[in-house]
């Protein structure tokens, strides 16, 4: 009676295991798959990432570790990169540009002197808001040195 309490809770168990592994295997193979995308050609912003079953929208954000005092605040502004990213990726965007060029001569006996000034303003504005997105990855950046990579998703259905 022992023995096939025995072998029963072994073979509950192994069950249990066995069904634990799919939902983290998609998510390891998706990172691996986005991480080998951006190491072979860098790029920052959003994709659409399309495999069998899902769609995906992903936001790359890379900042300069640099510029930081804490890991806490550098993940805060790279949640808030990425949210805006896909904000505006989804909303659209009104951009305004203004591009000022300035010139001042100097007159000598012998030259003229022009200083050319250029002074370009832009103001980009995007409404809407994007929840559920989730950090899959963050990792060092291969080709720029003190530079972390950030990667969110959130999943799309009809796209």
């Amino acid at each position: 009676m022992n023995k096939y309490y025995l072998l029963f809770i072994i073979f509950i168990l192994n069950s249990q295991i066995a069904f634990s592994q799919g939902y983290d295997n998609d998510k390891i193979t998706l990172t691996n798959f986005i991480k080998r995308m951006y190491n072979s050609e860098p790029f920052t912003g959003v994709k659409v990432i399309e495999d069998y079953e899902n769609n995906y929208l992903i936001s790359v954000v890379m900042l300069d570790k640099t510029k930081y005092k804490t890991t806490s605040t550098m993940d805060r502004v790279a949640q808030v990169k990425a949210q805006s990213q896909l904000s505006t990726f989804l909303n659209g965007s009104n951009i305004e540009m203004d591009f000022v060029v300035t010139t001042t001569e100097k007159r000598s006996d012998k030259a003229i002197e022009i200083t050319v000034e250029t002074i370009e303003s832009i103001k980009e504005n995007s409404v809407g808001v994007v929840n559920g997105i989730e950090l899959l990855s963050n990792f060092e950046a291969q080709k720029e040195q003190g530079h972390i990579v950030y990667i969110y998703i959130k999943e799309i259905e009809d796209f």
